[in-house]
């Protein structure tokens, strides 16, 4: 049924091919493009939008989440909330894209902003990992070196013998940045322990899922003197209680949850577990960084990078200064001018 208080949709879905700047590298994988779906929800007046990536490594393709959309577009359009959402769609990139197009368009209808809606404190700019490709280490060095302004990097390994090379490479040319590793699943308890004389010497303050998914076990008893992160082990809330004592941080990434309502969920109940947080991407543009920066203010670590990356960002975009991101209301979630 339709709301007393609001007009039906009209919902658009399609894909956008966002192209790299070049290729880029991780564990068992090269990336050249972020293929998005990108969903306007408009209700007459006002129109919200979100984007959503998918999970590459679980098969949530673009089509698939575009499917998705699609076979809801009925339900959608006669009015829809977000709870109602978290019941019709599993996590993943579909449900993402329409949970935040909801949120933008509540805020718009509003006159308000999404972090005013979710009783968050008012945003300020970010410290943002700038990510690494897992190249030569010449070409890591350069890279780093590179990154005007940086503050914060993360390094990409690989499951070869050249990861201790990077590592050390990067700390080289950057001696004074925050460092972290992610393995992407590309490491055993040998090549970790291994690895740990060089993380310990070049002062990684974070090694993020050195495990395969279903190797979570190989953490038992693995006291490391560096903390270590869950990406691809944590999709949602469903796999905080199996991480307890085996991680320290959380990497929550709304196309793994399926968008910020769950997002936001997610976090209250891994800081109750004493989890520390992390907000990361799949890539993409402004539009997947808006509501990620929300969620940003709740973290301890933020890998707010994506549009770094891609040919072409949209207009109006977040901005990168001093090593930081800051991405207006403006650009998702209502209006808000830049900081002095």
């Amino acid at each position: 049924m339709t709301s007393d208080l609001h007009p039906p949709l009209t919902l658009s879905a399609h894909i956008e091919k966002l192209p790299l700047k070049q290729p880029f590298h991780i564990t068992g994988y090269t990336f050249t493009a972020c293929d998005a779906v990108v969903v306007s929800l408009h209700d007459g007046e006002f129109t919200g939008q979100g984007e959503g990536l998918g999970v590459y490594y679980r098969d949530d393709t673009p089509a698939s989440m575009l499917q998705q959309v699609e076979r809801l577009r009925g339900r959608i359009e006669r009015g829809i909330t977000r709870e109602q959402l978290l019941e019709l769609l599993p996590a993943g990139g579909a449900r993402n894209a329409l949970d935040c197009a909801l949120w933008d368009l509540e805020a718009k209808r509003g006159n308000t902003s999404v972090w005013q809606l979710t009783g968050l404190s008012r945003p300020e700019s970010l410290l943002t990992t700038y990510t690494l490709s897992a190249d030569d280490p010449d070409e890591v060095a350069e890279a780093a070196r590179s990154y005007q302004g940086a503050r914060a990097l993360k390094l990409k390994l690989k499951d070869d013998h050249l990861n201790a090379e990077r590592v050390r490479a990067v700390r080289a040319a950057c001696l004074g940045v925050w460092l972290m590793v992610d393995a992407n699943q590309g490491l055993t308890r040998e090549s970790l322990a291994q690895m740990l004389p060089t993380f310990v010497e070049s002062g990684v303050a974070v090694v993020e899922q050195p495990f395969p998914v279903g190797r979570e076990a190989w953490f038992d008893g693995l006291h490391y003197p560096v903390p270590l992160a869950a990406d691809e082990s944590v999709q949602d809330r469903a796999d905080l209680p199996g991480l307890g004592g085996r991680v320290q941080v959380i990497n929550i990434k709304l196309d793994k949850c399926g968008g910020l309502t769950a997002g936001l969920a997610m976090a209250r109940e891994a800081q109750q577990r004493g989890f520390r947080l992390m907000v990361g991407n799949m890539g993409g543009s402004s539009l997947s960084m808006g509501p990620a920066f929300v969620l940003g203010s709740l973290c301890s670590v933020v890998d707010l990078d994506g549009p770094m990356f891609i040919r072409s960002d949209r207009e109006p975009g977040v901005s990168y200064r001093d090593g930081h991101i800051w991405c207006p209301d403006g650009i998702w979630g209502g209006p808000c001018a830049l900081p002095a």
